[in-house]
């Protein structure tokens, strides 16, 4: 197990390379994405591999011949990415029409960036309603027919359906890892969590689900062994002190230390709300909406396919209702029995700042204990966050 996490996290800090890596050695062809929100099991089934884009880290000056210095840090370092060349593996990009930043950047590649094709989805805000569902089924057909062309392959039933369990299945094993961790915290730093999540959104996936299955039984190894015979202060931060249980809330988290730090502090993140987190995989009516949809079995698998991303949590980008987020954070702090909530923010990101306040409201009516943490490139020193967390977590 452990030297699979040290894999994962490799792959973590150098995405590009292994991309481009992964296109010479195979000859195939590797798909650049920015949003959990692109149906990969298409891109799957088309022969290709989907590769996610954080955006790096570094100096950006070409950047700032394009973008406002108000631009949030991930869309800044995808659009640096593009045009220093350094994508120029990449068969092509796709582009959801989520945010307003993620939409701007998607035309600033298409003008600015030569190699490969481009493609938008144009998704539905609204995801609950009927007719939701039936524009959702026309964007994924129209994804399917302007893929395959790209690609200059025909995307069959049989390997969407193929690749609809490989991402299944591997949604699957992180809801397994979550899980363990969930009940026993000290299982797995929440770095090398972290580093598990993000490196399944770049691997080739079917090398992803062989060394998450290698993580579980691991995870499940450890705690048999835990069980027979606890090791002490195992399951405690320094001092003997029982970890105080949290979730984190926000976007993407790109801070590769942040839950070591809050582990240092006495804290441990039992769940979050995270797009580089359970927002990747977690779906609370996907599994029987998947299994009772048109798609499933001999039906059209594009149902199936259609039916996860419907049903999966949403971002401030989507809706499914008034106060869906906050019911479903709430029922998790509640399931999880944590203490309080860290909202890591990407500066500039407008869609979480406009959440906030809304999701602060519901967590005060509860008395539950909450901090915001703005965190941009040039990350913050850790000293600073360290000294907010250690504060945060004495009032719990």
């Amino acid at each position: 197990m452990d030297e699979a996490i040290r894999y994962m996290r490799g792959i973590t800090e150098a995405p590009l390379p292994y991309g481009r890596r992964l296109q010479e050695e195979t000859g195939g062809k590797v798909v650049g994405y920015v949003c959990s929100y692109v149906p990969e099991e298409i891109i799957v089934a088309a022969g290709a591999h989907p590769l996610r884009l954080f955006g790096p880290t570094g100096s950006w000056e070409r950047v700032d011949a394009h973008l406002q210095s108000y631009c949030c840090s991930v869309v800044r370092g995808v659009l640096d990415t593009g045009l220093k060349g350094e994508g120029d593996f990449l068969a092509g990009m796709v582009f959801p029409h989520t945010c307003d930043s993620i939409q701007r950047l998607s035309d600033l590649w298409r003008m600015n960036v030569a190699h490969g094709f481009h493609l938008d989805l144009v998704l539905p805000v609204k995801l609950h309603t009927a007719s939701a569902r039936e524009y959702y089924l026309d964007v994924l057909r129209r994804f399917r027919s302007e893929l395959g062309e790209r690609l200059g392959v025909a995307i069959g039933d049989d390997a969407l359906r193929e690749a609809h369990e490989t991402l299944r299945g591997i949604r699957r094993l992180l809801g397994e890892i979550y899980e363990l961790r969930s009940h026993a915290p000290a299982l797995l730093p929440g770095d090398d969590l972290l580093s598990v999540v993000k490196a399944v959104m770049i691997l080739d996936r079917r090398e992803a689900g062989e060394l998450l299955r290698r993580v579980v039984n691991g995870l499940k190894g450890q705690r048999a062994a835990a069980e027979e015979a606890p090791p002490p202060g195992r399951s405690s931060p320094p001092g003997g002190r029982e970890a105080k249980r949290l979730i984190l809330a926000g976007g993407l988290c790109n801070h590769p230390r942040l839950h070591g730090l809050i582990e240092a502090a006495g804290g441990a993140v039992v769940w979050d709300d995270m797009c580089s987190g359970t927002r990747y995989f977690h779906a609370p009516d996907a599994a029987t909406a998947e299994d009772d949809s048109p798609g499933a079995g001999k039906g059209d698998p594009l149902a199936a396919i259609a039916a996860r991303y419907l049903n999966r949590d949403v971002c401030p980008a989507k809706h499914r209702g008034l106060t869906n987020r906050a019911e479903a954070l709430l029922s998790q702090i509640r399931e999880r029995r944590a203490r309080g909530v860290i909202f890591p923010h990407l500066k500039f990101c407008d869609p979480h700042a406009f959440d906030y306040p809304y999701l602060k409201n519901a967590l005060e009516r509860e008395n539950i204990p909450h901090l915001l943490l703005e965190i941009d490139e040039p990350q913050p020193a850790e000293g600073q966050i360290g000294a907010r967390l250690e504060a945060f977590l004495e009032m719990l």
